[in-house]
């Protein structure tokens, strides 16, 4: 394919000359007659090498330097002037320019150094594919997530393909189907990968700690505000930045969440200037968020900025083949963490892995095989180191057909609230809000009745 080369010069004759000179060099020349015009059409032309003039009229060559540079710092900008100064020169090579040539120049010297400029983003953009390539690799044969069902597979591939772009993600599927999984999935395969991948659980945090850690602070503008603090946002620049159970999120903070994403930049409470940021952004939710927008509980602006990519994942229950994939992966990873030989599972502990629903999803299977490598003493986990709601799921209902004769109010509120969390699918930031109290006052409720494992 021919390289695109935009030519900028105010002077028609010029221009035209060049621009037939190029096309005879097989190039392909897209002529322009201002730098207002050459600025206004980048995106359109999306050139592989910009030759402008310096001395124009209005937008000068030097501006239209700075733009390509915004718009792509790997293009080259050759600068063309008549009045050559050790100044102007020394300028346009700091602010990034491939070249600087006098006028007048021979039409060799010319075509010598596009084509130059030709080879070396030739060269620069096989890099950077050579280098996603291998970072792909890499990272897909140490780091992919584990599974074989189709519908799951499809995800993967999804996220395969939007990764190397700054799309903006949303990812969603019940509590514990691992979407904080694909998330850093995504992140490693991404230009990202070297920034640093930073997540938030907005169903964890008050609203006011809430907005204070994703947007930061300034000193004196709540109480306990003892000195400035960056946010999240900003300490993931050129990173990517996980919103997880962002369905969560009150009406306000969406507000300032969504003009965060419009503008790439946030107000830190109490300061009036804004910070510019530079993050992709990745959210993730348990709720239907479009039945969320009909309840006016979330704003559909903030909704369809996020959901420019959306992934599915489905629930354990839903990829039975991928069970005992998924066993063998933990207890491989549970023997790398504590050393030693991995357990294996006898067959009747793959069955009764097998055969349970899930609830809680692949977050419960993981937790239930740690459990069970602790408790068993052999080298393989039988089915008697699983706990009872997997081996004999009917053996403790949550509340019996014939309680105990007056019941304490300690048991009924913690069967009640193990009702509502296995309702919300074990999602503790909506269990606290069916219950009508703040998400602290659950965590604590939770580690009194030691339920923080359910």
């Amino acid at each position: 394919m021919r390289p695109r080369i935009m030519v900028v010069d105010d002077e028609r004759g010029i221009l035209d000359t060049v621009e037939i000179l190029l096309r005879g060099e097989d190039f392909e020349p897209v002529a322009l007659q201002s730098g207002k015009e050459a600025i206004a059409r980048l995106e359109e032309v999306d050139p592989d090498i910009v030759l402008t003039d310096i001395r124009m009229p209005g937008v000068t060559g030097l501006d239209v330097l700075q733009a390509v540079r915004a718009h792509d710092p790997e293009v080259p900008v050759i600068l063309m002037t008549a009045q050559a100064s050790l100044q102007s020169a020394m300028q346009a090579v700091n602010e990034g320019a491939f070249y600087y040539l006098q006028k007048p120049f021979s039409n060799a010297e010319l075509v010598a150094l596009c084509r130059r400029a030709a080879q070396t983003r030739r060269l620069t953009t096989e890099n950077k594919t050579l280098k996603r390539e291998i970072r792909r690799r890499d990272t897909s044969n140490a780091k992919r997530p584990v599974g074989r069902n189709r519908a799951f597979l499809e995800v993967v591939r999804l996220a395969e393909t939007v990764a190397p772009t700054d799309s903006t993600v949303l990812i969603t599927g019940e509590s514990g189907t691992g979407k904080e999984v694909i998330a850093r999935f995504i992140h490693e395969l991404s230009e990202r990968e070297s920034g640093p991948f930073i997540s938030i659980n907005c169903g964890a945090l008050p609203e006011n700690l809430l907005e204070s850690e994703l947007f930061g602070h300034v000193k004196g503008s709540f109480t306990g505000a003892v000195r400035d603090k960056e946010g999240l946002l900003v300490a993931a620049e050129g990173g990517t930045f996980f919103l997880d159970e962002v369905g969560e999120m009150s009406p306000a903070l969406q507000v300032k969440l969504l003009r965060a994403i419009q503008e790439r930049e946030v107000v830190p409470v109490g300061a009036t200037d804004p910070v510019d940021i530079d993050v992709r952004i990745i959210a993730a939710t348990n709720r239907d968020l479009e039945q969320e927008i009909r309840r006016g509980t979330f704003r559909s602006d903030l909704y369809y900025r996020l959901n420019v990519i959306s992934l599915h994942l489905p629930p354990l229950r839903e990829r039975p083949e991928d069970v005992a994939l998924l066993a063998e992966h933990f207890l491989h990873a549970l023997a790398e963490d504590k050393g030693g030989t991995p357990r294996t599972l006898t067959p009747d502990a793959l069955s009764a892995l097998q055969a349970y629903e899930w609830p809680g999803n692949v977050r419960e299977l993981e937790n239930a095989l740690e459990r069970a490598a602790i408790l068993s003493k052999g080298d393989a986990v039988d089915v008697d180191a699983l706990p009872s709601r997997i081996t004999n799921p009917e053996s403790a209902p949550l509340v019996s057909e014939r309680p105990h004769t007056n019941p304490t109010l300690e048991l009924i509120e913690r069967a009640y609230i193990l009702w509502v969390l296995q309702a919300e699918g074990g999602n503790k930031a909506r269990a606290a809000e069916v219950l009508g109290i703040d998400p602290s006052t659950l965590y604590r409720k939770l580690n009194r009745y030691g339920m923080t494992d359910g």
